[in-house]
């Protein structure tokens, strides 16, 4: 952002340069920091959904001396320690602050050079990037060398337009993820990893939730099961991993023997995920193109790394994407390799995109902040570890008209 007396610059990270893995902030960080803080005094970053009132804005950053060192915008907390942020602070995790990216957050340019510096000689401890907005938070903390969080009340994500967002700074302008009419059943073709080990315990809550919304659907397992049914693609089972059993899975979509449907969706067994939610994002995306959708994340952006959509809150390709994958010669290492990271190396080999959507949730509801999970309609959530699966489907996944009256609920211990 330019200075508080002249307009913004406004820079799209997917058009700062040809590296796919700016969205992660820091390895954009040197060069936003090189160009714009020159004649700028802050960089604010936002999310699509993000609305500026730029005269709210520069009045809220008029408050901040720009020489100083300034970390804005709106905190979020954990309540309890959790697994998507490493456990991070697990005696207090609500001491510690994170922005509400949708609110959009603002660093001084004095920061912004300080920490692009530190990029190039000390890159984040975890290679992996799962959650960034608090991965972000604790890099600039430094484990308090750096400046916390300061909470920005103006940074708002009520919805623009709205009588509560009339003093904000920023506002959001609509958590909806639907462009148009959802595309057909027919069209989404679903395959469901299993074993032979959970057949009696996760399949019966995939039965009893959220199967009866797929127009086609296979369970894929070690062994052949003609009660559920299962397909046994002749890849033995592996403890981690399931590279092998995930590329047979693409093949036999990529075939066209048992479907033609331009969409395949992959999930776990232990995947509770809303269909109808899905095929309603579906129709944001053309499926002629080469389309991987779902949560992102990222292994080693730091040193030219590679994102992917992670397994357990649910893959889908369009059919082009599969033949894309297939045409260009990937291959698992082993048959445990992680699936999701080995398509990722692919995409990015490729040069196919990954789209991101934080409608897909690789863990449980408990591991996300209330406030976000708040304001979305969920399309996924992973594991049945310490909760009621059929439960939390009711609650977080169900459509209104289709919630049954009552259920006999399972407890899965991992």
């Amino acid at each position: 952002m330019a200075d508080i007396l002249s307009s913004p610059d406004v820079v799209l990270l997917h058009k700062l340069s040809h590296y796919d893995g700016n969205w992660s902030i820091l390895p954009a960080l040197p060069r936003l920091a090189l160009q714009y803080c020159q004649t700028s005094l802050w960089i604010m970053f936002l999310q699509e959904e993000t609305i500026v009132n730029l005269h709210n804005l520069l009045q809220v950053l008029s408050r901040f001396s720009p020489g100083k060192e300034w970390f804005l915008g709106r905190s979020l907390h954990d309540d309890e320690p959790t697994i998507i942020h490493h456990y991070a602070f697990s005696e207090d995790p609500y001491s510690f602050a994170y922005p509400d990216f949708m609110a959009g957050w603002a660093i001084s340019c004095p920061l912004a050079k300080r920490t692009a510096e530190r990029v190039n000689y000390e890159p984040p401890k975890s290679d992996f990037t799962i959650d960034l907005q608090h991965e972000i938070a604790l890099y600039i903390w430094e484990e308090g060398r750096g400046p916390t969080l300061t909470a920005v009340n103006e940074f708002c994500s009520e919805l623009h337009g709205s009588s509560s967002a009339k003093c904000c700074a920023t506002a959001v302008n609509t958590y909806l993820s639907a462009c148009g009419k959802p595309v057909l059943k027919e069209d989404v073709f679903v395959a469901v990893k299993t074993c032979q080990r959970f057949h009696r315990d996760r399949v019966p809550i995939v039965k009893q939730t959220w199967e009866k919304d797929a127009a086609s659907l296979e369970y894929y397992s070690d062994v052949t099961d003609s009660i559920i049914p299962t397909v046994h693609l002749g890849v033995p089972n592996t403890e981690r991993g399931h590279c092998e059993k995930t590329f047979a899975i693409l093949r036999r979509f990529a075939s066209g023997a048992v479907t033609q449907a331009p969409w395949l969706l992959i999930v776990d067994d232990d995947t509770l995920i809303s269909l109808p939610r899905l095929r309603r994002l579906l129709s944001c995306y053309d499926p002629t193109e080469a389309v991987s959708v779902g949560e992102r994340y990222a292994y080693g952006l730091s040193r030219d790394g590679y994102s992917y959509i992670t397994g357990g809150g649910g893959m889908v390709f369009s059919r082009v994407a599969v033949q894309n994958i297939l045409a260009g010669g990937c291959s698992c290492r082993s048959s445990d390799a992680p699936d999701d990271m080995v398509l990722g190396m692919c995409l990015t080999t490729l040069g196919l995109p990954v789209t991101h959507s934080p409608l897909f949730h690789q863990a449980r509801p408990d591991d996300y902040v209330k406030e976000l999970l708040a304001r979305q309609s969920p399309i996924s959530f992973h594991k049945h570890w310490n909760i009621k699966p059929v439960a939390v489907y009711q609650r977080w996944l169900s459509e209104p008209d289709q919630r049954p009256q009552s259920h006999t609920d399972t407890r899965e211990e991992l």
